[in-house]
């Protein structure tokens, strides 16, 4: 028959199978004994507990959660929550959504949701004008909300909508330069799930939310076939993007698992926030200060820099309008018009000129077979009539930084 344990002594075992010990002190508030069971300190804290040595910690007081007034903003935001239109967002949209909402409710959720005016709105996005993305979410979900309510009849018109967002500052992640990348590739050499991560990226432009779920089971016949994770429930948006030579190296080299090619240190596929943190570790080790989504950037800029249109950008990256290509690519777009601008500098005598074989050259100068008349410094920058090489590993042209 097993020994009892002594009084006020009890197991609690929490159902991931840990074990608790406790000591119910006479006034009754259990204390938790935290050394290992059956040692010299385990008995020492028993007997000081016994004692009134040890005092119990104090007793959270349960606060009744009053029903939200009908009238109030709280009660919009949670009838918001039952909403189709909230419940088809993706898990990580909804509780990002959800934070900034019960945010605003701690502070302002027993006011009238009708009384509410773009002038306060206003003053609410004004005060985190140090942070403006931070900002524009937080007028996105009220615009949301407020949608659901005209929606719903609650109110006639949806104030948030008259109150812009403001502007971002700069042109938000860092763009990876070719010094960067080159720093990055000497730190983590091929064979190493960091090198894997650089090249998925690089060479396919997608972000870390796709980064993490790409596999082998996407692959075929030199292509990757997916759809992207962003907006796959709402706008899916599926992509075929050709495997450049130097990413099939890499992706051979590297031991690859076989749902995903990215995998963490347990041998399982990441997470995107997991990935996100692990690759800026590594990106420490490297000391650069690029982040993952600066590598979907330069891939962008890489592109626009050996003369790619606008859709074909979109076809690699997957946006459907132009605005964040162009926002993406502008320095790159400028890098090249500029340089053909001030080859138009050059001395004549710089600029090799040729006659085509039918026509009559002035004294002194010679018939040849017709050539382009480009300077060479520009064709350097400009498209090969067979079409736009992909990216190589070295980045022939250097990415923007702005």
């Amino acid at each position: 028959m097993p020994k009892p344990n002594p009084p006020r002594l009890t197991r609690d075992v929490d159902r991931h199978g840990n074990t608790r010990w406790y000591v119910r002190t006479p006034a009754g508030p259990k204390v938790r004994l935290r050394e290992e069971y059956n040692s010299a300190a385990f008995w020492q804290s028993y007997r000081d507990v016994m004692a009134g040595k040890v005092k119990a910690p104090p007793q959270i007081e349960r606060v009744e959660r009053k029903p939200f007034d009908k009238e109030s903003l709280a009660w919009l935001c949670s009838q918001y929550y039952t909403s189709a239109e909230y419940k088809q967002l993706n898990a990580r949209t909804r509780y990002v959504r959800r934070q900034v909402l019960d945010k605003f409710c701690a502070e302002d959720g027993e006011k009238p949701y009708k009384l509410l005016l773009p002038k306060h709105i206003r003053k609410r996005r004004d005060a985190k004008a140090d942070k403006p993305e931070s900002a524009n979410t937080f007028i996105k979900a009220l615009r949301q909300v407020f949608k659901y309510a005209v929606d719903n009849d609650y109110v006639v018109a949806n104030p948030a909508q008259a109150v812009p967002y403001l502007k971002a500052k700069g042109d938000g992640h860092h763009t990876w330069t070719l010094d960067e990348v080159e720093r990055f590739e000497k730190r983590h050499p091929i064979g190493t799930m960091a090198r894997m991560a650089l090249a998925l990226m690089l060479y396919t432009g997608q972000r870390r939310s796709d980064a993490v779920l790409l596999g082998p089971k996407h692959a075929g016949g030199g292509w990757l076939h997916f759809t992207q994770f962003k907006g796959r429930e709402r706008k899916p948006i599926t992509l075929d993007i050709p495997i450049v030579p130097e990413l099939q190296r890499i992706i051979d080299a590297t031991a690859c698992g076989k749902e995903t090619f990215l995998l963490n240190g347990l041998g399982r596929p990441f997470t995107a926030a997991g990935f996100g943190n692990w690759f800026h570790d590594r990106c420490v080790e490297a000391k650069v200060p690029g982040r993952a989504h600066g590598l979907r950037k330069a891939a962008a800029t890489r592109l626009a820099e050996l003369g790619s249109s606008e859709h074909e950008i979109m076809a690699i990256t997957g946006h459907t309008t132009s605005k964040e290509v162009m926002r993406y690519t502008k320095a790159a777009r400028q890098k090249v018009l500029a340089a053909s601008a001030m080859a138009r500098l050059k001395p004549a005598s710089e600029i090799n000129v040729t006659f085509p074989p039918d026509s009559e050259p002035p004294s002194g100068g010679k018939k040849a077979g017709a050539k382009p008349l480009i300077d060479k410094e520009v064709a350097k920058l400009m498209v090969p009539r067979g079409g736009i090489e992909p990216p190589t590993l070295r980045f022939s042209v250097a990415c923007s930084t702005n």
